[in-house]
């Protein structure tokens, strides 16, 4: 009988080769494809999420600041509600806070009054500088009606409190040799209209 010749199976070897070494490029390819739009999208999600989940640098101020009354009333003598306060009372509020100013308010007797630039060290007590007030009264005053108090009762909007942080922005300007007033926006030129056009000649 004649013996069944034996199949060359090299070249059916390297073709499987070739074709598994296909094969786990083809899934390399597809698994880094999908990698890439996984991290795309939640590169996208992140990007799209609303900024509202992450409080700003106004608002946590401002919370802060609320805290810091709240607990200024809770250590009055005698205590003292959020209903029962005045503008009297955040008057008092605003000058307790003065023993923790940083900026250097020069007396009338002091020989450095109305210098913007002292040369030398001088005595002064320091107090609140009046920027930093006026922005605190402002984020209080939000910060009451956000905790359900009426505009019309707003003890940070009292006419007291405006006069006094008007007295403290007038002081502080002469004392300090600085002026407070806002910078006058310059309006542009108006714009020139070309003259009419005139009318042709007409034929004599």
């Amino acid at each position: 009988m004649d013996s069944v010749p034996e199949m060359d199976t090299s070249n059916a070897d390297s073709t499987n080769i070739m074709n598994i070494n296909i094969n786990t490029m083809a899934v390399s390819s597809c698994t880094t494809t999908n990698n890439s739009v996984a991290t795309a999208a939640a590169a996208s999600a992140a990007a799209s999420s609303p900024s509202s989940s992450t409080p700003s640098r106004y608002e946590n101020q401002k919370r802060r600041d609320w805290n810091t009354f709240g607990q200024y009333l809770r250590n009055h003598r005698p205590p003292l509600s959020l209903s029962r306060c005045s503008g009297a009372h955040v008057l008092e509020f605003l000058r307790y806070l003065d023993q923790f100013g940083k900026t250097k308010v020069h007396t009338q007797m002091c020989p450095f009054f109305g210098h913007p630039n002292p040369p030398a060290p001088c005595p002064c007590p320091l107090r609140q500088a009046w920027g930093s007030l006026d922005a605190l009264i402002g984020r209080l005053r939000a910060a009451f009606e956000e905790h359900g108090g009426k505009p019309e009762a707003n003890p940070f909007g009292a006419r007291a409190v405006r006069l006094y942080l008007r007295e403290v922005r007038d002081s502080q300007a002469k004392a300090r040799g600085i002026s407070y007033e806002k910078k006058k926006r310059k309006r542009p030129p108006p714009q020139q209209q070309p003259p009419p056009a005139l009318p042709p000649p007409t034929a004599s």
